[in-house]
């Protein structure tokens, strides 16, 4: 894991942020019960859930977009008791059925292919991919062009067992394949660009995966496949993990 600013960064935006956690649990409090809540709908009121990960939070609203703007002011107002504000760019307001990134995911709600059921899905954001593509483009580049294959192939793999292993536990199937396929063109122009005179049936015969008929090997190392990462959707959900003020054990599996 990467922390921007160092390790001290999200521990003190924990602390520090840790009046917005209490302020909305004292909200949720007061409609503990589920017949709290529908009454509070049915007189115009709006309820909401609170995720929050260091200094990135995304408050789901269930209610009109008005709820959405006020609570949005709420937020900034209990913010500004500890010398903070919200970062304006960054911060909006957007309907589900629009979709928004949060922590490197695109969340949005739409139709389900096959169906008429509207489902809410999880996708690689495009910043992330462009992210991730830059970096392979980087590592396939004229600079690396006297670094010997094996070690190019190696931090590839380093870089995307990483980024595969983070996305894929949402709808990432595609954007895998596509990542596959990027990956693939980059070396072998890579390749080719390294290995000027020799035919493309030479570098085909050196490099060729003896496991995989479009894959690369070189020195022992066999390029890693994103396609091939599989995809384990909605392992974690969020009614089981405990909340600081739930005092409920965290549910572990071996």
């Amino acid at each position: 894991m990467h922390c921007v600013g160092g390790v001290l960064s999200p521990l003190l935006a924990n602390i520090a942020l840790g009046v917005i956690d209490e302020h909305f649990d004292a909200k949720r409090r007061s409609l503990s019960k589920e017949w709290h809540r529908r009454r509070h709908r049915r007189e115009g009121g709006a309820t909401y859930r609170l995720v929050r990960y260091a200094d990135d939070l995304a408050v789901m609203v269930l209610g009109t977009r008005e709820h959405a703007e006020a609570l949005r002011d709420e937020v900034a107002d209990v913010a500004a008791t500890i010398g903070l504000r919200l970062a304006e760019g960054k911060t909006r307001t957007v309907h589900i059925d629009g979709g928004f990134d949060f922590l490197g995911w695109h969340i949005q709600r739409h139709v389900q292919w096959g169906s008429n059921r509207r489902m809410v899905y999880t996708y690689p954001s495009d910043k992330a991919v462009k992210s991730v593509r830059s970096r392979v483009k980087e590592l396939t580049g004229r600079q690396t062009m006297n670094i010997d294959p094996g070690t190019v192939f190696t931090l590839l793999g380093q870089t995307l067992r990483g980024w595969t292993a983070y996305f894929r536990h949402g709808a990432s199937k595609i954007t895998f394949s596509e990542l596959e396929h990027h990956l693939w063109h980059r070396v072998w122009k890579w390749l080719r660009r390294r290995h000027r005179r020799r035919h493309w049936r030479w570098i085909t015969r050196t490099y060729g995966s003896p496991h995989n008929r479009w894959g690369f090997t070189a020195d022992g190392v066999e390029l890693f496949n994103p396609a091939k990462v599989p995809i384990r959707r909605y392992r974690y959900r969020g009614n089981t993990i405990p909340t600081p003020w739930s005092g409920r054990p965290a549910h572990t599996t071996a």
